[in-house]
């Protein structure tokens, strides 16, 4: 299986190396990380830790993690993860077991029923997630405990979903768009630490509104759509 991760990054200077450096070179082909249009030495520390780094000048979390797919099309299955240092690498084999177990086409970590450093998630997050996973499962019937970043999907599978979003929304519509085509999405427990430095979402009352927005719209839109 070539198996490629994605680590969109801005601003991530002291936490990318790190990250870059505790995934696990005998599990991925290649580690590719997209500079969102970072103001400091994220994509020359990111290339050091052994990094790809490619750059996207559009902001959006959706445009950098799409920039990062279109540079690993021949991938057989794709990984998702931050660059804060918020997620695990160590815990990959967890999420990527279920598809390569031929039981799942997409597994997104779920940081809600792992193990969950007190002040990772704050409370709009928490609330946020709730009210999110509570519309999938009555839109879509489709039952989770967590949209987190972290997650593996088919590269087939990405690809005929025809993602869209370029910002907030793009995690959450990855979701909904699979369920809506029958392909299989489960959750499994995976760690989630206090990131290392501040957060362009939930570290600002504008971000974690705008997430919000975002999140709730993308799930309502494709409910519908045909």
């Amino acid at each position: 299986m070539h198996i490629t991760v994605i680590i969109p990054a801005l601003d991530e200077e002291a936490a990318i190396g790190a990250v870059v450096r505790d995934i696990s070179r005998d599990l991925v082909e290649e580690i590719v990380v997209v500079d969102n249009g970072s103001t400091d030495r994220t994509a020359e520390v990111a290339r050091a830790a052994g990094a790809r780094v490619i750059h996207e000048p559009m902001r959006g979390y959706g445009a950098a993690c799409l920039a990062g797919a279109m540079a690993a099309q021949d991938a057989d299955i794709l990984v998702f993860l931050d660059g804060d240092r918020s997620d695990d690498p160590a815990e990959m084999p967890v999420v990527l077991r279920p598809i390569l177990d031929g039981q799942a086409d997409l597994v997104v970590g779920s940081r809600t029923t792992g193990v969950t450093e007190k002040g990772a998630l704050t409370s709009q997050q928490r609330f946020g997630n709730r009210l999110v996973t509570r519309m999938v499962w009555l839109l879509y019937g489709l039952t989770l405990t967590d949209i987190g970043p972290f997650r593996a999907i088919k590269g087939p599978v990405l690809w005929d979903l025809g993602m869209e979003h370029k910002t907030y929304g793009w995690p959450v519509e990855m979701i909904v768009k699979a369920a809506k085509k029958g392909y299989r999405v489960v959750n499994v427990p995976v760690s989630c630490r206090k990131r290392i430095g501040r957060s362009k979402v939930a570290g600002t009352l504008k971000g974690s509104l705008l997430a919000g927005y975002h999140l709730l719209s993308t799930t309502m839109r494709y409910a519908w759509r045909r």
